[in-house]
């Protein structure tokens, strides 16, 4: 059964789209811990990032910075938090969210509740720093 990223990159399950390319695909997370947070995936589905080939995981995290530098300009923010958690669902993604403090990047605080107008305001303009 495929995952329920595997589906979003299909077309199956609708995404707010970042940024993609033959191999990658970024989008919103839709139960974002900060306004920008962004999952960055392999199109291939992977359970275990260190199960993806050397090569493949170097650009994917060279996809992801690209990403980054775009949120950082799109929305307000000291850095861009990187995190690998992979337990929730079982394809391999990065979690890039923007933080004023190290406490932002805590996955236990209250996930913010946007309107699908902010969620699209949030993608346009990280897609305009791209």
């Amino acid at each position: 059964m495929a995952s329920i990223f595997t589906k979003i990159v299909n077309g199956e399950i609708p995404s707010y789209k970042i940024a993609e390319n033959d191999r990658f695909y970024a989008f919103l997370d839709i139960n974002p811990v900060a306004k920008g947070h962004t999952l960055v995936i392999p199109k291939r589905e992977v359970d275990y990032i260190f199960d993806l080939a050397d090569d493949e995981l170097a650009d994917m995290m060279v996809f992801a910075k690209h990403v980054a530098v775009a949120v950082k300009k799109a929305v307000p923010c000291v850095k861009v938090g990187v995190a690998v958690i992979g337990l929730e669902v079982r394809h391999a993604h990065i979690h890039l969210v923007p933080m004023q403090k190290e406490g932002d990047l805590n996955f236990k605080n209250p996930k913010l509740s946007l309107s699908d107008a902010e969620f699209r305001d949030i993608q346009n303009s990280i897609i305009n720093n791209i």
